[in-house]
């Protein structure tokens, strides 16, 4: 079950957390993985892994906000089975205090770039006869999360991006789904802490981790493997659906 075998994947910001988790389980299940990073340094780590272990992959630096860019990187790539939107930054403000340059860089990476994988992807996807997208949105999306309204903005359109996509392309046998996690513990939540709380990170660490009903905080191979099944031929019947993966944050949080 869940094979991957003879697909081709392209993975956004595959190069650490959540991105490089999906990139090494798909890989291990048979993918021929493509990653898209800033850098050809922050793919290194996983490129290394994943050949290390007998996989392929194949990694590719690009800003995903350059449509220019964008383009030609799936022109090279050729036909694709699976597209995972996971590259997007985080930012920490409300609506008054949260700068334009700001709101534009997010909103550039988050939604634009999202967007951008889209419109690039979809022609490839055609080539392959179909296939699988995964949008990462967020829990940030669905409920009110403070000091986040510049991401939050961002995560609700991919919500809605979503919908659209999976609507204007089933009858050409794509498919179309969201994830949205709570808090998952990758390097970027570390160096958060550490840069924001000084001295305090063990605690603040704590914190984060109760504020998720279940007491921790995700793993990045529990998205991966959620994403796993959402790329598969197995979940073939699920098209336009957000899937919160939140240790119970949504529902069970009051």
């Amino acid at each position: 079950m869940f094979s991957l075998q003879n697909k081709k994947a392209v993975i956004t910001g595959g190069g650490s957390g959540i991105g490089k988790a999906i990139a090494v389980l798909f890989a291990r299940q048979g993918a021929e993985v493509h990653i898209i990073e800033l850098t050809a340094e922050s793919a290194s780590i996983v490129v290394e892994e994943i050949t290390a272990n007998g996989g392929k992959i194949f990694a590719h630096a690009c800003n995903v906000a350059s449509q220019k860019d964008i383009l030609t990187i799936f022109k090279e790539i050729g036909g694709i089975h699976i597209l995972v939107n996971n590259a997007g930054i985080a930012h920490v403000g409300k609506a008054d205090n949260t700068p334009e340059a700001d709101f534009d860089r997010v909103v550039n990476v988050n939604i634009k770039g999202v967007y951008n994988c889209l419109h690039a992807a979809i022609p490839q996807l055609r080539i392959s006869g179909g296939g699988v997208i995964i949008n990462m949105a967020s829990i940030a999306a669905l409920v009110g999360i403070p000091d986040r309204f510049v991401y939050s903005t961002t995560k609700g359109a991919i919500i809605a991006m979503t919908l659209s996509v999976a609507k204007d392309y089933m009858s050409e046998n794509i498919r179309c789904n969201s994830i949205s996690p709570a808090r998952v513990h990758t390097p970027f939540v570390d160096g958060f802490i550490a840069k924001n709380y000084p001295g305090n990170e063990k605690e603040m660490f704590d914190k984060l981790s109760k504020t998720q009903p279940i007491g921790r905080m995700a793993k990045p191979a529990e998205i991966a493997a959620l994403a796993l099944y959402l790329c598969s031929d197995e979940a073939s019947f699920i098209t336009g659906c957000d899937y919160p993966i939140d240790g119970g944050f949504v529902k069970l949080n009051n």
